[in-house]
């Protein structure tokens, strides 16, 4: 018999709850009810909670838009990273799923093999390049769980969080209390100042200014 849902229309119903009512909302229940099934049937799709968790990674993975390589490797660096966290800012409720699960299915893994793909056109290889791409990720995906899962915290906006801070920092800790300041009123941009900070560092690595093995 022909299967009466694929494995596609499960992950998006999967993600569109995730989306709309965070991780609490997806259960084999409410999954199955906004298919229009029993639960029991989701089980010949996927093995349990932690399954479908997976899935939704992938989802989300494959949405990346990777751009088309260009002759700069590090310009492609990049844009691979920034569309990552685009990606990533449309589906906060999934980051602590990216920082926690697996991924599934080779077309989740297209974007990753991109940024690791052009970090090797850099001239980075081995140890090097496996440091550079762990470091771009780590980069992206931080910096999206202290924004994105931010609102879970007990602070109702960023300038409560701030007051709270520089009340605990202040005398004690002057540089604490000043960058909270900072915190409070910050543009917006902080993706994109680290971002290059830590390409200028691979950049360097990869011109052979700087030695990736812990040597000045």
């Amino acid at each position: 018999m022909r299967a009466r849902f694929t494995l596609a229309e499960i992950q998006q119903q999967a993600l569109a709850i995730v989306d709309r009512e965070g991780l609490t909302g997806l259960t084999m229940r409410s999954l199955a009810a906004a298919l229009g099934t029993g639960p029991m049937t989701l089980y010949n799709y996927v093995a349990g909670r932690e399954a479908l968790e997976e899935l939704v990674v992938d989802a989300v993975s494959a949405r990346v838009a990777v751009p088309r390589p260009t002759g700069d490797w590090l310009a492609d660096t990049r844009g691979i990273a920034r569309v990552l966290w685009a990606t990533v800012r449309e589906h906060p409720a999934v980051v602590p799923l990216m920082l926690t699960r697996r991924t599934s299915s080779a077309d989740a893994l297209a974007p990753a093999e991109a940024l690791a793909a052009a970090l090797a056109r850099g001239g980075l290889d081995g140890p090097d390049l496996l440091a550079a791409f762990r470091t771009v990720m780590a980069f992206v995906m931080g910096v999206a769980q202290a924004e994105l899962a931010g609102p879970l915290a007990p602070e109702e906006s960023p300038s409560d969080a701030a007051g709270r801070i520089a009340a605990l920092a202040d005398g004690s800790l002057p540089t604490l209390a000043r960058l909270a300041s900072v915190g409070a009123d910050f543009a917006g941009d902080e993706f994109e100042r680290g971002l290059t900070f830590v390409l200028a560092g691979i950049a360097g690595a990869a011109d052979g200014k700087t030695v990736g093995r812990g040597q000045p």
